[in-house]
């Protein structure tokens, strides 16, 4: 097995007396692509903030490449090597698309807090923005402002501005949400593209996604992970299909 890239140890979070997150214990090695499946309520983003420290943990410990993050700030964890999307498209809306990768790699090619820089000069930052923006498939809309573009452009730049820092790890909050069957596998065929040769962790309800795209897969419900294992087995795990799959096929022969 290869080195752990993302690792949970007895990771809990309450909120007052409130337990949300029981005790999860995850391991997932480099270069794995794992989702994270569950029905609503089951605490999905909630990891997904514990992992990226926006929410402090109310017990255990988070590693990543085997450091421990703990308590660790956002933007620290992701100068560590771990990004993440949003279920909601979090992006600058009246700044092109060339402009908002250009704003996500800035970090990772050492400029920091250089105020003296004038953006247009910065050779290599703007070639990491065009590549990024070329592996998206919206090299056609450069100078486009990301506002006016549609869903399916908006998500896949997000997508873009994830990666464009160069994180090892990746974690997508259900990235094919509102999407139409069309958009979804396209969204499917960059997100296998864009995480080849990296660690992808994501939330995703569309079983057809989930299938597809991930090596192992992880069933969370009420805040405990009840199974963690490869496509074909969590598809035959009888507890997995009493507390979720089963669900979802009686609401999908609705």
């Amino acid at each position: 097995m290869n080195a752990r890239a993302l690792e949970l140890k007895a990771v809990s979070k309450s909120f007052g007396n409130t337990p949300i997150i029981r005790g999860v214990d995850l391991a997932i090695p480099q270069g794995e692509r794992h989702a994270l499946i569950g029905p609503n309520g089951a605490g999905k983003s909630t990891l997904f903030n514990l992992i990226s420290g926006r929410f402090p943990l109310s017990e255990g410990e988070i590693l990543l490449n085997g450091e421990s993050i703990t308590g660790l700030k956002p933007f620290e964890i992701n100068r560590k090597g771990l990004s993440r999307s949003f279920q909601i498209t979090n992006i600058f809306q009246r700044m092109s698309v060339f402009e908002n990768l250009r704003c996500a790699v800035l970090w990772s090619l050492g400029y920091k807090y250089s105020f003296w820089h004038q953006l247009s000069k910065l050779k290599d930052a703007n070639r990491s923005a065009e590549e990024v923006m070329e592996s998206i498939g919206l090299k056609g809309r450069r100078d486009t402002p990301a506002g006016v573009l549609s869903y399916a452009e908006q998500r896949a730049l997000e997508i873009g501005i994830t990666i464009a820092g160069g994180a090892e790890v990746i974690l997508l909050d259900e990235p094919t949400a509102g999407m139409s069957r069309t958009e979804t596998a396209d969204a499917v065929d960059l997100i296998r593209k864009v995480s080849k040769g990296k660690t992808l962790v994501m939330v995703e309800h569309d079983m057809g996604v989930v299938f597809d795209l991930a090596d192992r897969i992880s069933v969370l419900v009420y805040g405990e992970v009840i199974a963690s294992d490869k496509p074909e087995n969590i598809r035959g795990n009888k507890a997995v299909q009493e507390a979720y799959l089963g669900a979802e096929a009686e609401a999908e022969a609705d």
